[in-house]
């Protein structure tokens, strides 16, 4: 039982000395598999479901065929909240053309809910996803983090972008 209490411990302390994150180097850009060769197959970056923060069920699939933003963040984070405008802007401008997925972790979901309030960024599907199921599949150990797929779901950028770095790469990445 001390073992536990302790390791329990070092992993609170850890996770307060990282705070937001965001001072690593991004991640190299994987080409995920895709699942058959038939037209329409979902590449396995898109193979995951999730609930919405309203209760409404998700499936990545549906994001199939155009080019996503996958926003990883956490409710009690201030640079995912000094995010939330940039986010909230490039769903605006590019919506239309690319699918844009808030997953929020590490927090409660009357917390992430109430960040999706406060920040004004209903318009952005976001996911409860507290138990870290999305982020282990995507390897995201920090908030604050973009994951950026292309038409054939492979991603091209994951970590920290800034928000004019964020802005540029949607711009690319929606055409």
């Amino acid at each position: 039982m001390r073992t536990r209490t302790l390791l329990a411990a070092a992993i609170a302390a850890a996770l307060a000395l990282t705070g937001c994150g965001g001072a690593g180097q991004p991640a190299p850009a994987t080409t995920p598999a895709v699942a058959g060769s038939a037209a329409g197959a979902v590449a396995e970056t898109l193979r995951f479901t999730g609930t919405t923060l309203t209760g409404r069920p998700y499936d990545a699939a549906a994001l199939a065929g155009r080019p996503a933003v996958l926003w990883f963040w956490a409710p009690w984070c201030a640079t995912c909240a000094s995010q939330a405008w940039s986010v909230s802007d490039v769903a605006a401008e590019y919506g239309d053309r690319l699918g844009i997925v808030g997953i929020a972790g590490m927090g409660q979901k009357d917390a992430m809910a109430g960040f999706v309030a406060d920040m004004e960024i209903e318009a952005v599907t976001s996911l409860d996803d507290s138990e870290g199921r999305i982020w282990r599949k995507f390897g995201i150990a920090e908030q604050s983090t973009y994951v950026l797929l292309d038409r054939a779901g492979a991603v091209v950028h994951s970590g920290y972008l800034d928000d004019l770095a964020f802005q540029a790469a949607v711009k690319k990445l929606a055409g």
